[in-house]
């Protein structure tokens, strides 16, 4: 169920908007600058990460352009399969693995195939449109030994939880989707209408929706963890932890039914 949000609407959300965009240096908290110069999936998941994909067969699901697929290969994964929708940033996952070397263990495709040791989700939960089929396809995919790993963030109620929205903290929550639209239909022209159509989606996932849906799943949870916002970690509490949290990090595992 999408989260119903905003207060600000009408002709005066979407003037105070475009006059706000005009005067406050907005820039792109999404992007991942945060990582340039490092790699991603160590900070995200700590150095493990290696040992978890050696010598396995790797899922990479959303993989966009194949910066991560890549780098497993070359820390010893047995097989990449790296999964997108969009053919266009498969091609040039493609190029990706071929400069670097790995293409020969890596697969690049709009279809998943064969049943994998791990599945990879980064950044994905807080756009897939329909998470709930997501986890159903994941558990189809993965062996019943296997794991699925997933990070996530920033989740809806994160300061910049509405990603391209977020003209400051927040914004996403004080003024109405009509009204966000309408201003952001001045930058883009690709039609969409709610935030769920926007490039790449927004399904406005908080933290206690994923919990939800993971526990409806057919997965049990190995490993759980809602990291703080570093600034303001002494104010993460469980009442604050859907607006403080930075990112979301999962471990798992196959659900074991009882005979």
């Amino acid at each position: 169920m999408l989260v119903r949000t905003g207060v600000i609407g009408g002709s005066l959300g979407y003037r105070f908007l475009r006059w706000i965009s005009r005067h406050v240096a907005w820039q792109d908290h999404c992007s991942g600058a945060a990582y340039q110069g490092c790699s991603k999936l160590e900070v995200l998941f700590g150095p493990r990460i290696w040992t978890q994909v050696s010598g396995k067969v790797v899922l990479d699901f959303g993989c966009g352009t194949g910066e991560e697929a890549v780098e497993m290969a070359q820390h010893g994964a047995a097989k990449i399969i790296g999964l997108d929708i969009r053919e266009e940033v498969l091609t040039r996952a493609r190029l990706t693995a071929q400069k670097a070397g790995v293409a020969d263990r890596c697969v690049f495709s709009t279809q998943p195939g064969e049943k994998v040791d791990v599945i990879l989700s980064l950044d994905g939960f807080e756009h897939y449109a329909d998470p709930e089929a997501v986890l159903k396809t994941m558990r189809r995919l993965v062996k019943d030994g296997g794991r699925v790993l997933i990070s996530f963030g920033p989740a809806w109620f994160h300061p910049y939880g509405g990603h391209q929205f977020s003209v400051f903290p927040w914004a996403h929550l004080l003024f109405t989707e009509r009204a966000l639209i309408r201003w952001r239909s001045d930058i883009e022209s690709d039609g969409a209408t709610r935030f769920n159509e926007v490039g790449g989606g927004l399904n406005q996932m908080t933290i206690r929706r994923f919990e939800k849906l993971i526990a409806a799943s057919d997965f049990d949870v190995e490993a759980f963890e809602a990291v703080p916002i570093r600034a303001v970690r002494r104010f993460w509490n469980r009442w604050t932890r859907e607006f403080f949290t930075s990112v979301v990090r999962a471990t798992l595992i196959p659900r074991k039914t009882s005979l």
